[in-house]
């Protein structure tokens, strides 16, 4: 064994000794509640949703102050100067302070704050599509460590089985009984299946890392899964009804589609006129008196001010036209992969059951009987290194179908939204 083989050994029973017993479950509950992507919607949601409360803000007020009406000549301000009639002049000038507010429009108010409270609705959903994504990439993980385990299983038992007859075939050789061409091939298939071991063990510890990756938890952490499994039946009906009610994504272009409207009203909105006050007060020099204006203003949106507006709803309207195309698109695909990935599975189970009732035991049955021969010197050990190689091969392809088998429902449960 070289040093990187030790070395994978050593990771590999490390990582079992003690290691607490992680159920599927456990690990999605553990993935939902701290993966930073999850963590991270959260913050965008709470972002949106405060910045919602200055919805109906109003626009702040405008105030001003200098001179109104003020001659350039100083001299001209001050009283007791005569006009061209012999007059005395009162004074000229004034020193003004000015204020003016508009008051918004209810209803653009109210369609500002309509849209920005269902602006996370649509974050909402998308946290919720990509925790599904999450969940079903731990699935794949997890069904494959499971796998992973189940072969180790069989490497064991046929590492026993090997063992076997190589040193009755050494005990056969020193007393004259045996060949070595199926003797050095027992060895070479002894050496095969510990160089297999050592792949999976270090395949076990990458799914561990996989895991506690999408946990968020330390990459090395030590944990052990529950290795039993269920093989589900999902049913044969997958309509486009079932699949919007389920999945997150094709509702975050439903409340997108929706948002679009409610981004149409506020362009509409602002195509009403607002209203404001503006008032002027005047400190009079001299013997002037004391003036104020006070004045009422009306914004009316029309000619070639309402261009931008009037674009903006239409782009909005075949916006919205996108969004429904793309969610018909999606349900469309959704549906159809949910029919083909059920086929599959029906027939993996199929092929599964096969392995289970007939070839299996047959070849096990084959290696008993050539096992029994062998010992009563009746069969040769190539003849029952042939039972064991046909029934390795088998064991270890069934487990690949039983890997592809969960995978598939893993993915199928993907497609159908399910925890």
């Amino acid at each position: 064994m070289n040093k990187k083989h030790f070395i994978i050994v050593l990771l590999f029973a490390a990582s079992i000794t003690n290691a607490q017993t992680l159920s599927l479950n456990s690990v999605l509950d553990s993935i939902q509640k701290a993966n930073p992507s999850l963590k991270m919607y959260d913050a965008d949601i709470r972002s949106m949703d405060e910045a919602a409360k200055g919805a109906r803000s109003w626009m702040p007020p405008e105030f001003g102050a200098g001179f109104y009406m003020t001659p350039y000549n100083p001299s001209m301000w001050k009283a007791g100067m005569k006009d061209g009639n012999g007059m005395q002049q009162p004074g000229m000038g004034s020193f003004m302070l000015s204020a003016q507010q508009m008051f918004p429009n209810k209803q653009r108010q109210n369609a500002e704050a309509n849209y920005m409270q269902a602006m996370s609705s649509v974050e909402k959903e998308r946290k919720k599509a990509s925790l599904n994504d999450l969940y079903a990439e731990a699935k794949k993980n997890y069904y494959q460590w499971i796998v992973l385990e189940k072969k180790l299983t069989v490497i064991e038992q046929n590492e026993k089985l090997l063992n076997f007859m190589i040193k009755n075939a050494e005990i056969r050789y020193k007393n004259g009984m045996e060949k070595l061409s199926a003797y050095y091939k027992a060895k070479a298939s002894l050496g095969n299946l510990q160089n297999m071991r050592l792949m999976l063990q270090a395949e076990i510890v990458n799914k561990r890392i996989a895991l506690n990756t999408l946990m968020n938890r330390n990459k090395g952490e030590n944990f052990a899964i529950d290795t039993t499994y269920t093989i589900k039946n999902y049913g044969a009906t997958f309509d486009s009804s079932t699949l919007a009610a389920s999945r997150s994504d094709i509702r975050a272009i439903e409340r997108n589609i929706t948002l679009t409207y409610l981004q149409q009203n506020v362009e509409r909105a602002k195509l009403k006129p607002e209203f404001g006050i503006k008032y002027d007060h005047m400190f009079a020099w001299a013997k002037q008196p004391w003036q104020f204006s006070l004045m009422g203003m009306v914004r009316i949106p029309i000619g070639a001010s309402t261009r931008m507006q009037k674009a903006n709803i239409e782009s909005l309207k075949w916006k919205a036209v996108s969004l429904s195309q793309q969610r018909q698109m999606m349900l469309n695909e959704a549906s159809g992969m949910a029919y083909s990935m059920s086929n599959e599975i029906n027939l993996k189970q199929n092929q599964l059951r096969l392995y289970e009732e007939n070839i299996i035991p047959s070849l096990q049955n084959n290696y008993k009987t050539m096992q029994l021969g062998y010992e009563q010197n009746t069969e040769e050990l190539f003849m029952l290194f042939d039972a064991w190689e046909s029934l390795n091969m088998i064991q270890l392809e069934y487990l690949d179908k039983l890997q592809e088998l969960l995978t598939m429902q893993a993915e199928l449960e993907r497609i159908l939204e399910i925890k």
